[in-house]
C-alpha cells in the first residue's frame, strides 16, 4: 500500500479568531481531562507530573492552530495507556461518540510494553497517521521545553539525538513551524552542554 502523503502546515496562526474560538468551545474536552487526572501521581524527570504534560501538549496544539476534536481529546490523555498499567481502555471508548477514534489515536502514539524506543519511533515515521505525527511533535516540543530543567548531561544529549534522528523527520512532513521550534530547542539544549563543559570533557575522555 502506498504511503499517504500529507500537506505540510507552513502557516502558524496568530491570535485565535472568533470562528476558531467557537469551534474550540464546542469540543467536549472535560471528560478527557478528568481521565487525565489519573496521571497526577506520575512524576516527571524534569519536575511536575504527567497530568500537566498532557494539558501542556494540548496547549501547544492549539498554539499551532490545531482545533481538531479527535486530536485535542487524544492529547489530553495521550500517556494514560503507556503510563498506567492495566488502564481500562473502555473508559476512553465510552466517553462519547468520538471515543473509539480518540482511543485509536492514543494507541498510535503509545509505546508498547517491552518495545524498543527506536522501533516505536520508526513505526510512527513509517506508518503513523497525520494526526499521530502532529500529536507526537507537540508531545516532543513539550518534552524538549521541560528538558531545560534537567541537569543530567547524558540524558540531555541522548534526548537531543533522539529528537534529531526520529522526531525532525516527522515534523518536516507535517508542520514546518513545529520543525523549526524543535530545531531551536535542540540547539539551545546542546548549547547548554557546550557551556557546561560536558562536550569538551566527553571528547577528552574519548581521546
Amino acid at each position: 500500500m502506498a504511503k499517504n502523503k500529507y500537506e505540510m502546515h507552513v502557516d502558524k496562526p496568530g491570535q485565535m479568531d472568533r470562528e476558531t474560538m467557537l469551534q474550540l468551545k464546542s469540543i467536549y474536552l472535560a471528560p478527557y481531562m478528568q481521565l487525565a487526572t489519573a496521571l497526577i501521581g506520575k512524576a516527571r524527570y524534569a519536575g511536575g507530573n504527567m497530568f500537566r504534560h498532557q494539558i501542556d501538549t494540548m496547549g501547544i496544539l492549539i498554539d499551532y492552530g490545531y482545533i481538531d476534536s479527535i486530536l485535542l481529546k487524544a492529547s489530553c490523555i495521550h500517556d494514560v495507556i503507556e503510563d498506567i498499567p492495566d488502564f481500562d481502555h473502555n473508559r476512553i471508548i465510552m466517553v462519547d461518540e468520538e471515543g473509539p477514534e480518540v482511543y485509536n489515536l492514543v494507541l498510535e502514539v503509545s509505546k508498547k510494553t517491552g518495545q524498543d524506543k527506536k522501533d516505536y519511533l520508526r513505526g510512527i515515521i513509517e506508518h503513523g497517521s497525520q494526526k499521530a505525527k502532529i500529536l507526537k511533535c507537540a508531545d516532543r516540543i513539550s518534552n524538549m521545553i521541560s528538558l531545560g530543567f534537567v541537569t543530567d548531561p547524558v540524558f540531555i544529549e541522548r534526548y537531543c539525538d533522539e529528537t534529531e534522528y526520529f522526531i525532525l523527520p516527522i515534523a518536516i512532513e507535517v508542520d514546518y513551524n513545529m520543525y523549526q521550534e524543535l530545531i531551536n530547542l535542540i540547539i539551545t539544549r546542546r548549547k547548554y552542554l557546550e557551556d557546561s563543559g560536558y562536550i569538551d570533557g566527553r571528547h577528552r575522555n574519548v581521546n
